[in-house]
């Protein structure tokens, strides 16, 4: 079975932008303080990653924070924005 969490590249400048890009693009970006095991489905109230995939998912984001700091966040936000909605400024 293929994750349906996508690959990471921390070696590509835009490496952060494109993976939380992708997450989105899968329905799955949250907010990358968030612990993934605590994300919930809206409605349904379901867990919606599984412990291996939390787990995943935590690997990667402190490796981004590790390396990058609040620069995680500044690559994820405009994603984020995006993606509940709100236009940003040019």
């Amino acid at each position: 079975m293929e994750s349906r969490i996508p690959a990471y590249d921390s070696a590509s400048p835009d490496g952060m932008q494109i993976w939380f890009a992708e997450m989105s693009a899968r329905g799955l970006l949250f907010h990358p303080e968030d612990d993934p095991a605590e994300i919930v489905r809206v409605g349904t109230w379901e867990r919606t990653f599984t412990d291996v995939e939390a787990d995943q998912l935590r690997c990667i984001l402190e490796g981004m924070f590790a390396e990058h700091g609040d620069e995680t966040i500044d690559a994820c936000y405009p994603i984020f924005m995006r993606a509940v909605g709100q236009r940003l400024d040019a």
